[in-house]
């Protein structure tokens, strides 16, 4: 139902509204956000605590002693205080206050005179300051440790850190850049592009933005960088899975602007993508925001799972090939759909399309959301759409692809997770000074802002996302004139709407958003009601593990088959192209879903007893009962196998 186009500029013209501004009030996702903030941060933070990350960073491991820091560590805890301090904006918690306070003070306390902050440089390797950046995550760390203090200094307003961040960005300006006496260089784990931006949004002081358009522009350029630092390396600090076909891996095979599909590893892909679309959001650099929508364009059509999920490699956790999507051997890393949906969300600030509302959608509600338990204390790295646990032991993957983990020795989706949760109220609306107010994400919740100098309060009612049906009370402190978009699903193909009771039959969509402008007064109310029927799902025929398969949809929620519900071996089983389905909402499983019944057929396995093949013609099936569950819910109970992809009969 797209009709008419808007007319499009390189500049920011969505800006999102306020984390403090936004309420979620229940729901999944508020659901979600309650089992992060009691749960899940805690959880991190003493985990953090046992391995060693957060004393790491008061500089006094020596040589010999266990716990020995790694590159990395300091990300993991940058995110946690990230999330720490979004969770404390909106749920008040004296103990964790007490410990974000205390992480932030290491930080700020651990920081050189220069202004340098790393505590596994400074601890283990202060010879390769600078040295390695294709392998050292230096700048990567620094990145995290800097979006870390802008979320502290939003949450409490206390600038002790944030002035912390400026001294580290304003020493690695100095280090970085195009003079006479800089490294010419770029980070080979991007995420300090994304900081920058957001840092300089935060100061206002250009110098910030310029060294993040330096990192973009220099990246993939040749002489290559990082060939020539490898030159200086010893054997030991070379990864070879990074500098393999040209640099292709870590997105520096050729000048940003000149790259045309999404490689490598996927979470550094889409760290990079992001921060270019926020550079060409701020500077109006037209080429780079070309090369983003040819990017999104590739992962959305080509390069992305049914589930949200990016990166097929399970070898280099990358981007393979257009159409390489398999099932069991894949990948689809926790933190790879995390960086998509940050990627989404600043395609939407520059092009209000909802074709990036739908994919930040389909990330988080299926490959997100299934990164954490139910329970909220253990997680997936990897994310497969087939798992058969007593097949997958893969050398050092085995045990993360079959059931959720407590910790990991590399564990970077965990606060990852937590932070993208705890800031979701700032993903819902997005807003302009006049207008016109968007809603992006459908979730119980309430929101205040200006619309103009107008104070306006809205209001989601909503089981959404196992109801379509959306209240929205709309309520101005004066009457006034806007535009408010509703976000109209690709998934969804009927809906209807009503304004104050009233039947609309004549709107316009634009863009996949639904345009209601009118002069709004106190007490207005929208009712818009998305069909939500299960669908039977096709990929592509050059996926060729999905051909004759099936996946079940319902709304923005993947389905899959659990060995636990089923009488038969997942992967044989079939439906038939006229299984009728029915939908019931069950509150006692997996804290209460809607759950996919029918009938299907699973082969009769009586006539195979010391066969392994057999001619077609013998074998038979009998008809089962089948029953499926979100995707993003299983493995909340007993092990077992587990399939997306269904066959049909």
């Amino acid at each position: 139902m797209r009709t008419g186009v808007l007319k499009m500029s390189v500049k920011r013209k969505q800006f999102p509204v306020e984390l403090k501004d936004v309420e979620i009030t229940g729901g999944l996702i508020g659901q979600r956000a309650e089992k992060n903030a009691k749960i899940s941060i805690a959880d991190q933070y003493r985990k953090c605590l046992k391995t060693g990350r957060i004393d790491a960073i008061r500089l006094k491991w020596k040589a010999g002693q266990p716990d020995k820091p790694h590159q990395f560590w300091d990300s993991d805890v940058a995110k946690w205080v990230e999330a720490a301090a979004y969770t404390l904006m909106k749920h008040k918690n004296s103990k964790l206050a007490a410990q974000l306070e205390d992480v932030v003070t290491l930080f700020i306390q651990s920081q050189q005179p220069e202004g340098y902050i790393n505590s596994y440089i400074m601890a283990v390797e202060p010879e390769y300051r600078w040295k390695n950046l294709q392998n050292g995550h230096e700048l990567y760390t620094a990145g995290h440790i800097i979006e870390a203090a802008v979320a502290y200094y939003q949450y409490c307003g206390n600038d002790r850190f944030l002035k912390a961040a400026c001294r580290f960005g304003d020493y690695i300006a100095k280090i970085f850049g195009p003079g006479k006496d800089q490294i010419k260089g770029y980070p080979g784990h991007q995420e300090i592009e994304l900081a920058l931006v957001k840092l300089y949004r935060t100061t206002k002081n250009p110098k910030y933005l310029e060294l993040a358009k330096f990192f973009l522009d220099r990246r993939g350029t040749q002489p290559s960088y990082f060939k020539q630092e490898a030159a200086n390396l010893a054997p030991n600090q070379i990864n070879p899975i990074t500098s393999q076909h040209n640099y292709l891996h870590v997105q520096a095979h050729k000048p940003v602007r000149e790259q045309h599909t999404a490689v490598g590893h996927a979470v550094r892909a889409c760290y990079m993508y992001g921060a270019m679309a926020d550079v060409a959001a701020e500077t109006g650099d037209s080429s780079l925001f070309s090369a983003c929508r040819r990017l999104f364009k590739n992962i959305s059509e080509n390069r992305m799972y049914i589930t949200g999920g990016i990166g097929s490699s399970q070898y280099s956790e990358a981007f393979t090939c257009n159409y390489n999507l398999p099932n069991m051997n894949g990948y689809a890393e926790t933190c790879a759909a995390v960086a998509l949906v940050f990627f989404a969300h600043r395609m939407l600030q520059i092009d209000p399309d909802s074709k990036y509302a739908d994919v930040m959608e389909r990330a988080l509600y299926n490959n997100v959301l299934a990164g954490v338990s139910l329970a909220g204390n253990t997680y997936f790295y990897a994310n497969l759409l087939k798992v058969v646990p007593a097949a997958v032991d893969f050398p050092n993957h085995g045990s993360i692809h079959s059931k959720r983990q407590n910790w990991m020795d590399c564990a970077c989706c965990p606060s990852n997770y937590s932070r993208l949760i705890s800031s979701l109220g700032g993903y819902i609306y997005t807003s302009a000074r006049q207008g016109p107010l968007y809603i992006h994400l459908y979730t119980p919740s309430k929101v205040e802002l200006k619309i103009g100098r107008t104070p306006v309060r809205l209001e989601q009612q909503t089981d959404y996302p196992w109801d379509g049906k959306i209240i929205i009370s709309v309520t101005p402190a004066e009457p006034v004139t806007f535009s408010l978009m509703l976000r109209v699903p690709q998934w969804c193909e009927n809906w209807r709407l009503k304004v104050n009771g009233i039947e609309q039959t004549n709107v316009a969509v634009k863009k996949g958003y639904i345009l209601l402008r009118r002069q709004w007064l106190a007490g207005d109310a929208v009712e818009l009601t998305l069909e939500m029927p299960v669908q039977r799902i096709v990929s592509h025929p050059d996926v060729d593990e999905n051909v004759g398969k099936i996946a079940l949809q319902r709304g923005p929620l993947v389905y899959c088959l659990e060995e636990c519900d089923n009488p038969a071996n997942v992967h044989a089983i079939s439906l038939p192209t006229n299984a009728e389905f029915k939908t019931r909402f069950d509150k006692a499983l997996l804290g209460g879903c809607v759950v996919i019944e029918t009938s299907g057929f699973a082969p009769d396995k009586a006539g195979w007893s010391g066969r392994l093949y057999q001619p077609a013609a013998i074998e038979s099936q009998h008809p089962i009962k089948v029953k499926a569950v979100p995707y993003f819910l299983w493995c909340n109970r007993k092990p077992g196998n587990m399939t997306v992809w269904i066959n049909e009969a």
